[in-house]
């Protein structure tokens, strides 16, 4: 299964590379992971549950991966892991283009194919989970946009 989201950003192309790729910025949207980004191929990506998804007895690193690719600030392919379901890594693609106005098309691509726990849980499919990745992108967003988040 492919999963594709698409959003429209007021921000640079470097604004949201960074905010996909530091942890500066990660543990500020979405899931608040802590990222960890070896940016070359073949580098290991890991996000870090921040103490409070811990103390609710999320591992350490609660998503792994390798990168595939990486063109910043515009692409970036990985695997990704989440490290507490027994399915095999899936594909993530981040292109990002800037276009008039200062606004930037972020498209997100995450390849799910035989991985349906990890599909459901980014679709935003399982109760209590959050909304996947149409959550995370909305915060995204917001919070370049805004300097808050959606949970602020």
């Amino acid at each position: 299964m492919t999963q594709v989201y698409r959003i429209y950003i007021k921000a640079t192309a470097q604004a949201i590379w960074d905010a996909i790729t530091k942890p500066e910025w990660t543990d500020r949207y979405g899931y608040r992971g802590l990222a960890e980004y070896d940016l070359r191929p073949g580098g290991a990506y890991r996000a870090r549950a921040n103490e409070e998804y811990q103390a609710m007895g999320m591992p350490e690193y609660p998503v792994e991966g390798e990168i595939i690719e990486v063109d910043p600030p515009y692409k970036l392919v990985q695997t990704w892991h989440p490290t507490w379901l027994d399915e095999p890594p899936t594909q993530l693609t981040y292109e990002i283009k800037e276009g008039p106005d200062g606004v930037s098309m972020l498209t997100v691509t995450h390849e799910t194919e035989g991985a349906p726990q990890t599909a459901a849980q980014t679709a935003g499919q399982i109760e209590g989970a959050g909304g996947g990745w149409a959550e995370v992108l909305s915060d995204l967003k917001t919070l370049l946009e805004t300097g808050k988040s959606l949970h602020e």
